[in-house]
């Protein structure tokens, strides 16, 4: 197979691109990223050399890079490329509306035309809105979008469905909970939080900190992502969730634990706007037909991940000193991301 991924540069399309090459040798992978701040080619050195594998720097609102690529006869598109920052949302809505909601529609009228074999859409479970004490997202769960990080991505999904029921292009959805792991971009809850409490610096969380978040380790996210490529069925969509519910509070309580710190580090800060309370995901039916099963439990992989920053404490430096990025980026660019918080991961609301 010959797969264009967008966005993979970031911390799952990194991941994912990593686990394809791994996976199928045999693959021919393109990788395209706008190299926003968000993305780093640092996570890619593994494999950057491979003959079967080529990074292309274009933008997925830019028709006239990507349709080369289409061109060259691509079998599939697992499209990464995405604003994925709820605080950034709230500052600059029209930013995400631009790359989640018209770099969506590009890609999928190049597929269209290409009568392309298969489009998977990597979404969130942040479009369903929020849960109550009880109950879990399932496929069928309206979506009720509260922030404008997660209207452009609901506003995507709903192009990606479109495409199949208008012009019958095979695509599949998939809506993940909150990813950890390697890579995480340090705006992000849990690397944020690790790297602070490795400097004795404050920790800051959110409100109460009692919002609830199913987490997944990205190695498990990944293999579903993999799976849904190779068999889903076209225009379905698929919840990916770990049955990981953990609140904030616990999550830093556990990173502080790891690493020995006191719970004195913790820094309750004004909760934001529009803060989704519970995520939660019912991952039945990609169980189900699919076969898919997490392979970490959340003590697992919290566990590794801590140990993976840990000892990958130059990756960090890099993010923090701005040393990753690449000179000239794209007009489309932002600029300075925010000062970190406890915040959103691109599987979901933190």
């Amino acid at each position: 197979m010959k797969i264009l991924v967008t966005g993979g540069a970031g911390f799952i399309g990194s991941n994912f691109v990593l686990h394809l090459l791994k996976t199928y040798p045999g693959y021919e992978l393109i990788n395209v990223d706008a190299l926003t701040y968000a993305g780093n080619l640092d996570n890619l050195r593994a494999v950057e050399s491979l003959p079967q594998y080529r990074f292309v720097h274009a933008d997925i609102t830019d028709r006239a890079a990507l349709a080369s690529l289409f061109d060259e006869g691509l079998d599939a598109v697992v499209n990464f490329a995405a604003e994925s920052h709820v605080d950034r949302s709230i500052l600059q809505p029209d930013l995400f509306v631009r790359t989640n909601v018209l770099g969506t529609q590009v890609l999928l009228e190049l597929a269209r035309e290409a009568q392309l074999q298969r489009y998977v859409q990597v979404s969130t479970d942040e479009v369903y809105g929020t849960l109550g004490a009880t109950g879990l997202f399932t496929e069928q769960t309206p979506l009720a979008p509260n922030s404008p990080y997660s209207a452009s991505k609901a506003g995507a999904d709903l192009l990606v469905r479109a495409y199949h029921e208008t012009y019958g292009l095979p695509v599949n959805i998939t809506r993940c909970s909150n990813n950890y792991g390697p890579y995480q971009f340090p705006e992000k809850l849990i690397p944020l939080m690790i790297e602070r409490a490795l400097q004795d610096q404050p920790l800051p969380v959110y409100g109460d900190g009692l919002n609830v978040r199913d987490w997944l380790y990205v190695e498990d996210h990944c293999r579903a992502i993999d799976l849904v490529l190779h068999g889903g069925h076209p225009g379905e969509v698929y919840n990916v969730g770990g049955r990981n519910e953990r609140n904030n509070l616990q999550v830093v309580r556990t990173i502080l634990q790891e690493l020995g710190k006191p719970e004195s580090l913790i820094d309750h800060v004004q909760d934001r706007l529009g803060h989704d309370r519970r995520y939660a995901i019912d991952a039945d039916k990609i169980r189900a037909e699919l076969g898919w099963q997490p392979q970490h439990d959340y003590e697992s992989g919290i566990r590794a991940t801590i140990r993976w920053y840990l000892d990958n404490r130059e990756w960090m430096a890099r993010v923090r000193s701005g040393a990753y990025r690449v000179p000239q980026q794209p007009s489309a660019s932002p600029g300075t991301p925010p000062a970190p918080g406890a915040s959103d991961t691109p599987g979901g609301g933190a």
